[in-house]
Protein backbone atom coordinates (compact mmCIF):
# COMPACT_ATOMS: atom_id res chain seq x y z
CA UNK A 1 0.00 0.00 0.00
CA UNK A 2 1.44 3.37 -0.67
CA UNK A 3 1.29 5.63 2.08
CA UNK A 4 1.14 9.68 1.59
CA UNK A 5 2.61 12.53 3.42
CA UNK A 6 1.27 15.33 1.94
CA UNK A 7 2.09 18.84 3.57
CA UNK A 8 -0.59 21.76 4.05
CA UNK A 9 -2.90 23.38 6.35
CA UNK A 10 -4.69 20.22 7.71
CA UNK A 11 -3.30 17.19 9.31
CA UNK A 12 -2.77 15.74 12.77
CA UNK A 13 0.59 16.39 12.82
CA UNK A 14 1.94 19.99 13.47
CA UNK A 15 4.88 20.91 11.09
CA UNK A 16 7.91 22.69 13.98
CA UNK A 17 10.33 23.14 10.97
CA UNK A 18 11.98 21.91 7.89
CA UNK A 19 15.58 21.90 7.20
CA UNK A 20 16.95 20.96 3.98
CA UNK A 21 20.61 18.95 5.23
CA UNK A 22 22.03 18.47 1.55
CA UNK A 23 20.21 19.52 -1.33
CA UNK A 24 17.12 21.57 -2.22
CA UNK A 25 14.85 22.43 0.41
CA UNK A 26 10.88 21.59 0.28
CA UNK A 27 8.58 24.13 0.97
CA UNK A 28 7.40 25.61 4.02
CA UNK A 29 3.86 24.00 5.23
CA UNK A 30 2.15 24.23 8.41
CA UNK A 31 0.73 20.56 9.53
CA UNK A 32 1.35 16.94 7.85
CA UNK A 33 -1.27 14.12 7.03
CA UNK A 34 0.04 10.57 6.55
CA UNK A 35 -2.25 8.19 4.91
CA UNK A 36 -2.74 5.18 2.95
CA UNK A 37 -3.72 5.97 -0.71
CA UNK A 38 -4.26 9.45 -2.44
CA UNK A 39 -3.76 12.04 -0.41
CA UNK A 40 -5.75 14.77 0.93
CA UNK A 41 -6.53 17.64 -1.58
CA UNK A 42 -4.58 20.82 -1.31
CA UNK A 43 -0.96 20.00 -0.21
CA UNK A 44 1.58 21.94 -0.55
CA UNK A 45 3.97 19.27 -1.49
CA UNK A 46 3.03 15.31 -1.02
CA UNK A 47 6.24 12.38 -1.11
CA UNK A 48 5.19 9.07 -1.14
CA UNK A 49 6.45 5.65 -0.17
CA UNK A 50 5.99 1.79 0.46
CA UNK A 51 6.54 -0.23 2.97
CA UNK A 52 8.63 -2.73 1.73
CA UNK A 53 10.92 -6.06 2.51
CA UNK A 54 13.87 -5.21 5.15
CA UNK A 55 16.39 -5.46 1.83
CA UNK A 56 19.62 -5.05 4.03
CA UNK A 57 19.38 -7.28 7.38
CA UNK A 58 20.01 -10.88 7.63
CA UNK A 59 17.49 -13.25 9.58
CA UNK A 60 19.31 -12.65 12.67
CA UNK A 61 18.97 -8.96 12.40
CA UNK A 62 15.33 -9.00 11.43
CA UNK A 63 14.62 -11.17 14.68
CA UNK A 64 16.63 -8.69 16.90
CA UNK A 65 15.02 -5.36 14.95
CA UNK A 66 11.21 -6.51 15.72
CA UNK A 67 12.24 -7.96 19.29
CA UNK A 68 13.47 -4.53 20.14
CA UNK A 69 11.09 -2.18 18.27
CA UNK A 70 8.50 0.00 19.64
CA UNK A 71 4.52 0.13 17.74
CA UNK A 72 4.29 3.62 16.03
CA UNK A 73 1.87 5.85 17.29
CA UNK A 74 2.22 6.19 20.82
CA UNK A 75 0.77 8.49 22.57
CA UNK A 76 2.66 12.29 23.26
CA UNK A 77 5.64 11.08 20.61
CA UNK A 78 7.33 13.61 18.70
CA UNK A 79 8.08 12.78 14.99
CA UNK A 80 10.74 13.22 12.38
CA UNK A 81 10.47 13.02 8.82
CA UNK A 82 13.57 12.17 6.92
CA UNK A 83 13.44 11.54 2.95
CA UNK A 84 16.50 10.58 1.51
CA UNK A 85 18.05 10.94 -1.96
CA UNK A 86 21.12 8.67 -2.23
CA UNK A 87 23.70 9.23 -5.81
CA UNK A 88 23.88 7.37 -8.52
CA UNK A 89 27.32 5.73 -7.36
CA UNK A 90 25.11 4.02 -4.54
CA UNK A 91 22.64 3.12 -7.14
CA UNK A 92 25.76 1.64 -9.34
CA UNK A 93 26.72 -0.89 -5.87
CA UNK A 94 25.56 -4.18 -6.51
CA UNK A 95 22.91 -5.09 -3.38
CA UNK A 96 26.15 -7.04 -1.72
CA UNK A 97 28.47 -4.32 -1.80
CA UNK A 98 25.37 -1.81 -0.65
CA UNK A 99 25.18 -4.31 2.37
CA UNK A 100 28.86 -3.88 2.95
CA UNK A 101 28.50 0.14 3.06
CA UNK A 102 25.97 -0.46 5.86
CA UNK A 103 27.43 -2.46 7.65
CA UNK A 104 31.31 -0.89 7.85
CA UNK A 105 28.80 2.12 8.48
CA UNK A 106 27.35 0.47 11.60
CA UNK A 107 24.02 1.33 10.11
CA UNK A 108 21.92 -0.93 12.54
CA UNK A 109 24.12 -0.94 15.39
CA UNK A 110 24.24 2.34 15.65
CA UNK A 111 19.99 2.37 15.36
CA UNK A 112 19.78 -0.77 17.59
CA UNK A 113 21.25 1.55 20.72
CA UNK A 114 18.33 3.86 20.55
CA UNK A 115 15.47 1.25 20.49
CA UNK A 116 12.91 0.88 21.74
CA UNK A 117 13.47 4.90 23.00
CA UNK A 118 13.28 5.62 19.00
CA UNK A 119 10.74 3.86 16.80
CA UNK A 120 11.20 4.04 13.05
CA UNK A 121 9.60 2.77 9.90
CA UNK A 122 11.48 3.02 6.26
CA UNK A 123 9.64 3.88 3.01
CA UNK A 124 10.69 3.10 -0.43
CA UNK A 125 10.14 5.38 -2.83
CA UNK A 126 12.54 5.41 -5.52
CA UNK A 127 10.65 2.81 -7.39
CA UNK A 128 7.20 5.08 -7.55
CA UNK A 129 9.12 7.80 -9.11
CA UNK A 130 9.53 10.22 -6.28
CA UNK A 131 12.40 12.57 -5.92
CA UNK A 132 13.47 11.09 -2.72
CA UNK A 133 14.96 7.08 -2.39
CA UNK A 134 13.81 7.11 1.28
CA UNK A 135 11.29 8.34 3.64
CA UNK A 136 12.44 7.32 7.00
CA UNK A 137 9.75 7.95 9.51
CA UNK A 138 10.56 8.33 13.39
CA UNK A 139 8.50 8.59 17.15
CA UNK A 140 10.05 9.47 20.30
CA UNK A 141 9.36 10.91 23.32
CA UNK A 142 10.56 14.77 24.08
CA UNK A 143 12.34 13.76 26.81
CA UNK A 144 14.72 11.54 23.98
CA UNK A 145 15.12 14.66 21.09
CA UNK A 146 18.54 14.66 22.27
CA UNK A 147 19.31 11.02 21.96
CA UNK A 148 17.66 11.06 18.14
CA UNK A 149 19.67 14.22 17.43
CA UNK A 150 22.60 12.05 18.40
CA UNK A 151 21.61 9.17 16.43
CA UNK A 152 21.28 11.15 13.38
CA UNK A 153 24.99 12.95 13.69
CA UNK A 154 26.60 9.24 14.26
CA UNK A 155 24.65 8.02 11.07
CA UNK A 156 25.47 10.96 9.13
CA UNK A 157 29.07 10.97 10.38
CA UNK A 158 29.36 6.91 8.53
CA UNK A 159 30.59 5.97 5.04
CA UNK A 160 27.04 5.24 4.10
CA UNK A 161 26.56 9.34 4.16
CA UNK A 162 28.93 9.69 1.27
CA UNK A 163 25.86 8.44 -0.95
CA UNK A 164 23.40 10.85 0.08
CA UNK A 165 22.80 13.44 -2.23
CA UNK A 166 19.43 15.29 -0.66
CA UNK A 167 17.98 14.81 3.09
CA UNK A 168 15.38 16.92 4.39
CA UNK A 169 14.91 17.16 8.12
CA UNK A 170 11.32 17.51 9.01
CA UNK A 171 10.49 17.71 12.40
CA UNK A 172 6.39 17.41 13.76
CA UNK A 173 4.53 17.39 17.31
CA UNK A 174 0.96 16.14 17.74
CA UNK A 175 -1.26 18.84 16.78
CA UNK A 176 -3.63 19.62 19.72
Amino acid sequence: MTVSFAAGAEGPWRIVRIAAVLGAPLQTAARLAVSEGAPPAGAIWTLRGVRSNERYTTREEKVRLAAASPALGRPGMLAAMLPVRKSARWWDLAQDERRGVLERSRHLDIGMEYLPAVARRLYHSRDLGEPFDFITWFEFAEADAAAFDRLLERLRATEEWDYVEREIDVRLARAG
